[in-house]
């Protein structure tokens, strides 16, 4: 036990974890171009803040979460979704007073007890991004947008946006009440999980992956959420799709689409990738704020999976992503090369160059084959003579070229990468 993981859980090594870093700035680079802000919350919170703020409908709720009783008695649930602790953060620290809407994002782990799978682990990892205070359409648009806009710089191809609307506070009991006269009479055919649903979140029971489910569906004619909008919403869906498509932003409407998350109101969407389940989503939650205790305030967002993402990422390319590059690999020929190739490195370090040496006494050949096997693109030569004179002979292991010259040289010729 002591050399194994815990199930559903995955150690992110040397080689990988560059990947991850490459999506985690591509997050970040983007967001600071849609002028969000980073947030970072706690990765437990107290357990009824996801209980009422998912919903206690749910699958996360009532199968997935990991919760424990902490010291004090309290009840404390790991985060199973991103959405829920950044409303209670924005509640408690009264960001509602901002004279603008507040944009945020968030990257880190998230947790949920199912059956582990490629692609969803216990332990998975999102970045998302929330917007309080705005009911326009046009930040539906631009939120969708976002994602496309990280995926694409990732290198991301074929993602589709598939959009729907999921009512309100309005036309949804109305929807619901003709759901359940449709469906309260073959009850008996539906899976457990949905004859759960029927009563409590009828509309959830489009989200069904039990094939059976979907077919009564259809041979009942339940109606989809689309066919029952009220004015107001159908009026902020079609603003939605206006402002996608002034942004030539494509998007597939999806009737069927509602998302597992009872707080989604209005604008639900899905990020699909061809041959790949779902790689993100999000929604507007314009009553989720209120429910958490604040003021009645707009909020929308999206969560996208980040296993999910690089998994695609590596099935199309095919290549092996390349590792950065050392700048530069100090050898030390002598005991005085390789003390002075502790101050050359540390110099180095200081003035922005990745730099390395030997710290196993290896011989000089040796030497260079750690250099060429870290990818190094200079080697940087420390033997007697060079201490004694002050200098150093930098060589390119590109071009093979070789050049004696002072340390504040090398270190310029490496930062300008010449020679």
């Amino acid at each position: 036990m002591l050399t194994q993981r815990p199930r559903g859980t995955s150690d992110i090594l040397p080689g990988v974890s560059e990947q991850w870093q490459r999506l985690e700035q591509a997050v970040r680079d983007t967001c600071r171009l849609y002028n969000f802000k980073e947030i970072r919350t706690p990765v437990f919170e107290h357990t009824e803040l996801f209980a009422r703020g998912v919903g206690e409908t749910t699958d996360i709720v009532e199968k997935e979460m990991y919760t424990f009783t902490d010291r004090g008695d309290r009840s404390l649930t790991l985060r199973p979704e991103g959405t829920a602790g950044v409303v209670r953060a924005y509640v408690e620290n009264k960001l509602f007073g901002s004279p603008d809407a507040v944009k945020m994002y968030y990257v880190g782990p998230m947790f949920r007890y199912e059956k582990p799978q490629k692609g969803r682990d216990r332990q998975f990892h999102q970045y998302g991004c929330e917007v309080f205070g705005s009911e326009d359409p046009g930040v539906d648009a631009e939120v969708i947008a976002l994602n496309l806009h990280i995926l694409d710089n990732l290198g991301v191809k074929g993602v589709t946006v598939e959009l729907n609307s999921v009512g309100c506070s309005v036309c949804r009991p109305l929807h619901k009440k003709d759901m359940i006269e449709r469906l309260l009479p073959v009850a008996d055919r539906l899976c457990k999980d949905c004859q759960a649903r029927l009563e409590k979140n009828p509309l959830r029971i489009f989200d069904c992956k039990n094939e059976s489910c979907q077919a009564l569906l259809k041979e009942v004619g339940a109606p989809t959420i689309a066919e029952s909008l009220c004015d107001e919403c159908q009026t902020h869906f079609s603003g939605v799709q206006g402002a996608l498509d002034a942004m030539d932003v494509d998007y597939r409407l999806n009737p069927y689409l509602v998302r597992g998350l009872d707080y989604y109101t209005r604008t639900a969407w899905e990020y699909v990738v061809e041959g790949f389940s779902s790689i993100g989503g999000g929604g507007r939650y314009n009553g989720l704020v209120a429910q958490v205790g604040g003021p009645e305030t707009p909020g929308i967002g999206f969560a996208g999976g980040m296993e999910r993402v690089l998994m695609v990422l590596a099935e199309q390319s095919k290549e092996a992503v390349e590792l950065p590059l050392l700048d530069l690999y100090v050898v030390g020929v002598d005991a005085s090369g390789q003390l002075a190739a502790a101050k050359l490195l540390q110099q180095a370090r200081k003035s922005g160059v990745s730099a390395d040496r030997d710290y196993l006494q290896r011989s000089v050949k040796a030497q260079f084959k750690a250099a060429d096997r870290l990818n190094a693109r200079y080697v940087a030569v420390l033997g007697e003579t060079e201490v004694a004179q002050g200098r150093v002979a930098l060589k390119n292991l590109a071009t093979g070229e070789q050049v004696d010259m002072t340390w504040a040289d090398a270190i310029l010729q490496v930062q300008q990468r010449g020679v």
